[in-house]
């Protein structure tokens, strides 16, 4: 079959271009307003398809003057979402327990305001103090009670040795943040490990008559500035506000950690 004349292809080809505008007019056709516009978009077409030229359009108004507004696209309208009876328990949950997390809090901070920061190691009776015994340094105090009486942390810190020791039977030593260090000896019985954080007032072992003992008692030392010199530990404990010899505040008549008397 011979190919069709140029002139015949060229007006095929104007067609082709024709149609694909008008299925583009058509697509877009609800944005257009009904006063013919389409009509005479569908004239042109047929005209550049008879190869005539389409007419002149007609040139945008003047400055000044109106033309017709297109309609705007209404805005929308936000409906409040429903709160269901679920969801209201839901959010009723969730408040009650942010406001008990904070109580919680609040007393955790209270309670930690009130714990002392220095405790007394022990109670009983005051027997041996920091100075020269038989011709030798006594590096610390004896306080004595029976077999098993509490000890306690003098302060918040890290326990950095619990175990035997020559000399102490068993012995706990306690590295507190500021860098003293607090030893405790001739234990019966250890109730905390190495390793473990205390606090002060903390029982952390059972007095005994272990190692180089004359009677149940307790070895407490205090040794400062990372645990390099040793402190009388009477005068430590009253820079902290405590009484040895009476086992309360000093200054007070309130014993608020017992007495040290039998």
């Amino acid at each position: 079959m011979p190919a069709p004349p140029t002139a015949l292809r060229g007006r095929a080809a104007v067609l082709a271009v024709a149609a694909g505008a008008a299925v583009s007019a058509a697509s877009a056709g609800s944005a257009l307003n009904a006063t013919g516009t389409h009509s005479a978009e569908a004239g042109d077409i047929a005209l550049l398809a008879n190869g005539e030229p389409a007419p002149a359009t007609t040139s945008p108004a003047a400055p000044g003057t109106s033309t017709p507004a297109t309609p705007s696209a209404p805005a929308p309208v936000v409906v409040p979402a429903s709160v269901g009876e679920t969801d209201t328990e839901n959010i009723q949950s969730a408040m009650l327990y942010a406001g008990t997390e904070i109580n919680a809090q609040r007393e955790i901070a209270e309670e930690q305001a009130r714990r002392p920061k220095v405790s007394l190691p022990a109670f009983g009776s005051f027997t041996s103090p920091y100075a020269m015994r038989w011709g030798t340094m006594h590096q610390g105090i004896d306080i004595a009670n029976v077999n098993g009486t509490p000890i306690l942390a003098a302060t918040d810190g890290v326990v950095i040795d619990a175990g035997p020791a020559q000399g102490f039977g068993n012995w706990i030593r306690i590295m507190s943040d500021d860098g003293t260090m607090t030893v405790y000896g001739h234990m019966e019985r250890l109730d905390v490990q190495k390793g473990q954080r205390v606090y002060a007032g903390q029982q952390i072992a059972g007095m005994g008559n272990l190692g180089f003992s004359t009677g149940t008692h307790l070895h407490f030392e205090v040794l400062v500035n990372g645990g390099k010199d040793y402190v009388d530990p009477v005068v430590w404990l009253a820079q902290h506000g405590l009484d040895l010899a009476t086992g309360s505040l000093a200054g007070s008549h309130d014993h608020a950690h017992g007495s040290l008397g039998n």
